[in-house]
């Protein structure tokens, strides 16, 4: 079993999108970022990935100066580059051309000492859509609720 270390999660990702495959990456990061990181500072909710020129790159991904840090601490909204394999990138390429496909990031974590982003595969939801998803979540809670009532006491012995 590895060491996974979650630093950030992003919760509006799997709100506002439909996830359809997530893809592990590494973070090149500089300086005192993997600091910060530790510190868990770091802000996913408005970040995407981006493929140019054969490489994958995080935007807006804020990762705040290090607390103990210095006049060399990182600039917190620079984009950073992910590793991945040539034929992954090539397969994220050719999914995210069709319509409506981006690359959001779901977490930000430590495995076994190195810091990785999962990055999901999503298409945007619609407001219909979201409303959809919260009745089902709704009626689920409803019939919860209904078989709890009628499931008898718990006696105490």
């Amino acid at each position: 079993m590895t060491d996974i270390q979650v630093v950030a999660t992003n919760p509006k990702a799997r709100h506002d999108y439909f996830i359809e495959e997530s893809h592990e990456a590494g973070l090149v990061l500089r300086g005192t970022e993997v600091k910060a990181l530790r510190e868990k500072k770091v802000n996913l909710r408005d970040s995407f990935a981006r493929i140019e020129s054969g490489e994958v790159f995080l935007h807006h991904c804020h990762i705040s100066p290090y607390s103990h840090g210095n006049i060399a601490n990182h600039d917190p909204l620079r984009i950073r580059k992910l590793l991945f394999r040539h034929e992954e990138i090539s397969r994220l390429a050719g999914k995210t051309r069709l319509r409506g496909y981006s690359l959001i990031p779901l977490k930000i974590y430590f495995k076994r000492g190195k810091a990785k982003v999962e990055l999901g595969l999503a298409r945007g939801k619609r407001p219909a859509d979201k409303r959809q998803v919260i009745k089902e979540r709704m009626a689920e809670r409803e019939v919860r609720r209904a078989v709890k009532e009628k499931r008898p006491p718990m006696v105490k012995k």
